[in-house]
């Protein structure tokens, strides 16, 4: 495996979830024997990243971290996809070399910032990285996201992932700042976490989220939160809100202050899969800081 030289980009180190869609033998590539290829290109990205449980043809691959451990992750894989194909052509007699090729699951949201206005932002980014860059016009079964393929040369790959992350960043609004909440508010965020949406695999029915039943049809759900603890949901710099986002699938918006009031409501939009994931994903980060308040030794996870 060729080195990896990723530097990271100023100002935009705050972590990030992607998401990969995978076929079978592609996850095997990445697992490697005994688990170890995976372990492997954990501990030297930095990068969590999660497998999709099931027998489905297709699995998720989530990748979550502060963005110059993302990058080195999908170096990674770029680079074990890149030795696949080599491996797999010394058995045949093509010899142009096919291109690694990734699929991204990106909301349908945010889709139309990648893409740009007449085209103009996936054309930049197929120019200035080289690699082919392709937005699905259908989205995924069951879901409201849509699949983004991208193929070429490793290190293509690598920018155009780097640019698509600036992309998916910037359609992002944070909101509030970050706060922890006082001790005494640890009866209301065990109250809050206890209201936990139950998350229980209904079939394997849609290759996006393996596991939940859904349907294509967009709904709302509101929550409504006490203005003292937002900031949990939110995290420093919007990072926690980020990530729910990106691994829920979910569009959720979070209301202004309203003077006088000492709650914020919360808009959740997405397939009934995607708002059950987003908010038991909500309750379990209220879960965690109360559980971090209990366990002081706990405080720098947060």
């Amino acid at each position: 495996m060729e080195p990896i030289k990723v530097q990271s980009e100023g100002g935009l180190n705050v972590t990030l979830t992607i998401r990969l869609l995978m076929h079978g033998k592609e996850v095997g590539s990445i697992i490697g024997k005994k688990g170890e290829t995976v372990k492997k290109m954990r501990e030297d990205s930095g990068a969590r990243i999660n497998i999709s449980e099931g027998n489905c043809p297709e699995r998720i691959v989530t990748i979550t971290g502060p963005t110059d451990a993302i990058f080195k992750a999908f170096a990674m894989i770029a680079y074990k996809f890149e030795e696949d194909i080599i491996n797999s052509m010394s058995n045949s007699p093509a010899t142009s070399k096919p291109p690694v090729t990734l699929r991204l699951v990106v909301p349908a949201s945010q889709c139309g910032s990648l893409i740009g206005k007449g085209g103009s932002k996936i054309k930049e980014m197929r120019e200035s990285t080289g690699a082919q860059v392709q937005v699905a016009g259908d989205m995924l079964p069951n879901s409201t996201e849509r699949a983004v393929t991208i193929s070429g040369a490793p290190e293509a790959i690598i920018q155009c992932v780097k640019q698509i992350c600036v992309v998916m960043l910037e359609a992002y609004t944070i909101q509030g700042q970050y706060a922890i909440p006082h001790p005494d508010q640890l009866s209301k965020l065990h109250q809050l976490a206890m209201q936990q949406t139950p998350f229980t695999p209904l079939g394997q029915t849609t290759p996006a989220f393996p596991g939940l039943d859904a349907s294509n049809q967009a709904s709302t759900h509101e929550l409504t939160i006490p203005n003292d603890l937002i900031g949990c949901i939110i995290g420093r710099q919007g990072t926690k809100i980020n990530e729910i986002r990106q691994m829920s699938g979910a569009q959720i918006k979070i209301a202004n202050a309203m003077e006088g009031s000492s709650e914020r409501q919360i808009t959740i939009t997405g397939t009934p899969a995607n708002i059950s994931l987003a908010q038991y994903l909500i309750n379990a980060r209220f879960r965690d800081v109360a559980a971090m308040w209990n366990d002081p030794s706990s405080m720098t996870t947060s």
